[in-house]
């Protein structure tokens, strides 16, 4: 099967296709044929080895200290069942799944052998390219605004990085929730972000978000130039702030009403959003869809910083 490894930490290009082995499901996995998978701003990091600041000595350990231990990344994918392994029952060949495979990555590939307690049936109503690009910025997004930030109807949220992978999905899952929400994006992206359901937009070009007078019960800042202090200012009396790309120092010193932390991979959320998806009132954002053959072109327009949504790749 063709897969996509990093040999080395550097640029794109580092990136490159070769055959490997077709993995055999064990006892309790699934192997799926992936028919997509999306390209995150976390792979785009390992890949350069552009590790929050405080997260590098812990984050080499973990990836691999002078080189990429995970050399396959990848991580929220969609496909088709080809295989089950033993005690497995709930899958069978033919059925279409999604799922995320965590820090374990590996889904930059033509297959890939997953447990299928990860595993979730792919409404009809959703593509494949749709439910790879869904997984990774939904999840994170449900996270911080319904878990971390209690966000509830009546709730004015601020989303800083509005058009981005979490944010898109962020705009429109705050405002299922019953939040007045504002968008904070670039100038060419404030139409998109309006349809998706804000409020109001913050173009960041022209307007500084630090002269802001309003305030807000839930500040989601998932772009990471926000700091503490700058975000808790734009917070209401018993407002929260939550940090999604948080450095080692924010994230000691995140309490009170400050929140950070990595999101959870849950099944339960990911048919939630599944359901949402399904029933036209979640939309997922796609910027490009590329083939895996095109995996550095994937990451070069995640490197640029003016992708829109998702980027994903076709297998």
């Amino acid at each position: 099967m063709k897969v996509a490894v990093i040999d080395r930490y550097g640029p794109p290009d580092v990136l490159r296709i070769v055959d490997a082995p077709l993995p055999k499901p064990g006892a309790g996995q699934v192997l799926v044929r992936v028919c997509a998978v999306a390209a995150t701003s976390a792979d785009a990091r390992i890949r350069g080895a552009r590790f929050p600041r405080g997260f590098a000595p812990f984050a080499r350990l973990m990836f691999g200290v002078f080189r990429p231990r995970r050399r396959v990344l990848g991580s929220s994918f969609s496909g088709v069942v080809q295989a089950v392994g033993p005690g497995v029952t709930g899958f069978q060949p033919g059925d279409a799944v999604c799922g995320m495979t965590g820090l374990k990555m590996g889904a930059y590939a033509e297959h890939v052998a997953i447990p299928a307690k990860k595993l979730v049936r792919k409404p009809d109503e959703v593509s494949h390219e749709e439910a790879a690009g869904l997984l990774f910025g939904g999840t994170t997004a449900l996270f911080f605004l319904r878990d971390k930030l209690k966000v509830a109807s009546g709730s004015a949220v601020l989303i800083n990085g509005a058009s981005g992978a979490i944010g898109t999905n962020a705009v429109q899952l705050a405002r299922h929730l019953g939040a007045v929400v504002t968008g904070v994006t670039s100038g060419p992206n404030t139409e998109l972000v309006a349809e998706l359901g804000v409020a109001r937009v913050i173009d960041y070009e022209t307007e500084d978000l630090a002269q802001c007078n309003d305030r807000f019960d839930a500040v989601l800042d998932t772009v990471g130039n926000l700091s503490i202090r700058s975000g808790r200012r734009l917070l209401s009396e018993s407002g929260l702030l939550a940090l999604v790309v948080a450095d080692l120092p924010e994230m000691v010193r995140a309490r009170g009403n400050v929140v950070a932390g990595t999101a959870t991979e849950r099944v339960e959320d990911i048919e939630f959003l599944l359901s949402l998806a399904a029933a036209g009132e979640l939309k997922v954002v796609i910027d490009h869809a590329y083939d895996l053959s095109e995996v550095a072109e994937a990451h070069a327009r995640i490197d640029s910083g003016r992708k829109v949504g998702n980027v994903v790749m076709r297998l």
